[in-house]
């Protein structure tokens, strides 16, 4: 990475001059390299650019919005870029708030729609194309030449839809702005200031919940991104049994990163950090550390998801026997959690209570654990009441999905997890069973052992449908799909 120059205040760009950074190797720019760097450039505008695809379920999205907060002034960052060391940025990802509603990605945008007497005027502000007068495309660290071209403010507008504006003007508009505001907390601290005596917290959480239940149910767009989601994990998970004779020969992190390869060619990114789980780890939910051994004879437990280039995010699980075949024990636990599932996600159908899923498939692990004399002389029945099995099934069985991983978090519990489910509805499938490995309760064969299955499912209208079926669930057919996979 080269080390010339230094990133500088967005809103002061057209006023100051560009700072070069501390200990650079050249100690000035002359006036003449100045002058020289000004002038010689091509005309690189782009025109009669096309929508985005998701253009017209976008300005859908914004309708709604309007109808919702009539005559109050709405205000979604995008957020900024954030240090990870020194003068190094995290990888920017857009709040998911200000992309569901415009369908932009770029750092530093802010949505605001402007009340009118029959409902908003929205409007985009981004950042304009790097200024070439005052160098701040080849001096300033986030200039195009340093971070590369982004669209202009003409550009952004016939894609994305909306009138667009330069948001270095927008915080002083904002602080002289009257009548009612919300804002989306929490990604942009500059527009937050702006906005410092004009919002409530009370108000602004009831924008970002209905932004959250609004989400609750996909239209035909986000459906599709979710299947596409799913398909390219399913292939990357073909990715790691390929190659789990060399995770065996390092660590988990070689499946992280055969995932993460897949991840970055086919989409945006992982949706979350991937769990490689081998062996005892996979009794840890959320083991992303992901540097244990792979060995034979034990499984792995693989969580992971694809997060396409739209922001959307499959969430599919499977645990694999390393060595290709389960042994008996594995077998009957993983056969369990297969049989969790298969209720689970039979409960799942228009008109069906969110929490039925959940049930369906708790009822059958505590029967199965109680069958294995695991809980005494208990009744079903009562291990259920008294929540006992949550020993070894440790989380809920699922949550909704979309943009984000555990999409729709800000609802009201009465919207989600006491709500209703309908066609349009996307929700994970995920039982489990983890036996610790130092668990003193439960047989010695058992510990170290975890088993999820996890699939991404669909409300239909006559039901639902597997958005994840690529992928084998069954232990006979996981067993005969890896020994295709291996050759």
């Amino acid at each position: 990475m080269s080390d010339e120059l230094t990133p500088e205040n967005p809103e002061t760009a057209e006023a100051e001059p560009i700072k070069q950074r501390k200990n650079g190797l050249y100690p000035g720019i002359s006036d003449e390299l100045a002058e020289s760097m000004k002038s010689g450039w091509a005309d690189t505008e782009l025109r009669g650019l096309k929508p985005i695809a998701q253009a017209g379920h976008t300005a859908a999205r914004r309708a709604a919005l309007s109808a919702r907060f009539p005559g109050e002034r709405l205000v979604v960052p995008a957020g900024n870029l954030r240090t990870r060391s020194n003068d190094t940025e995290y990888a920017f990802r857009a709040s998911t708030e200000y992309a569901y509603l415009t369908g932009d990605q770029t750092q530093d945008g802010v949505l605001v729609l402007e009340p009118t007497s029959d409902g908003h005027d929205a409007t985009i502000y981004l950042l304009p194309r790097s200024n070439r007068e005052n160098g701040e495309f080849w001096l300033d660290g986030q200039g195009e030449l340093w971070v590369g071209r982004r669209h202009s403010l003409s550009e952004a507008e016939q894609l994305l839809g909306l009138p667009a504006k330069d948001v270095r003007e927008l915080p002083a508009a904002l602080s002289e702005a009257t009548g009612p505001v919300r804002t989306v907390r929490g990604h942009d601290a500059g527009i937050e200031a702006a906005l410092t005596d004009k919002v409530t917290a009370e108000r602004d959480e009831e924008l970002r919940v209905h932004l959250s239940e609004a989400r609750l149910v996909k239209d035909a767009f986000e459906v599709a991104e979710l299947q596409k989601a799913c398909d390219a994990t399913a292939r990357g998970f073909e990715d790691v049994v390929k190659v789990l004779d060399k995770a065996e020969a390092t660590s988990e992190r070689y499946i992280e990163g055969t995932f993460f390869l897949r991840a970055r060619v086919e989409g945006n990114d992982i949706g979350y950090g991937s769990i490689c789980a081998a062996g005892p780890h996979a009794t840890t939910l959320h083991w992303v550390r992901n540097d244990g051994p792979v060995r034979p004879g034990e499984l792995l437990l693989l969580d992971a998801g694809v997060e396409t280039d739209e922001l959307y995010t499959a969430d599919v699980t499977r645990t694999l026997p390393i060595n290709g075949s389960f042994t008996p024990l594995q077998r009957k636990i993983y056969d369990a959690v297969y049989e969790a599932q298969e209720a689970g996600i039979a409960a799942v159908k228009p008109g069906a209570a969110f929490r039925d899923f959940h049930d369906a498939a708790q009822r059958v692990l505590a029967e199965k654990l109680v069958e294995w004399g695991l809980l005494g002389d208990l009744s079903v029945e009562k291990v259920l009441e008294l929540g006992l099995q949550r020993r070894w099934t440790l989380h809920g069985t699922g949550h909704m999905l979309g943009m984000d991983v555990h999409d729709c978090a800000a609802a009201r519990t009465e919207a989600y997890v006491d709500g209703v489910l309908e066609p349009g509805v996307c929700l994970t499938v995920e039982p489990g069973l983890y036996f610790q490995a130092d668990d003193l309760t439960v047989p010695e064969e058992y510990r170290g052992i975890g088993v999820r299955i996890e699939d991404d499912i669909l409300v239909t209208e006559d039901g639902n449908r597997n958005l994840s079926d690529k992928l084998p669930r069954r232990a006979d057919e996981v067993e005969a799909w890896m020994a295709g996979l291996k050759g």
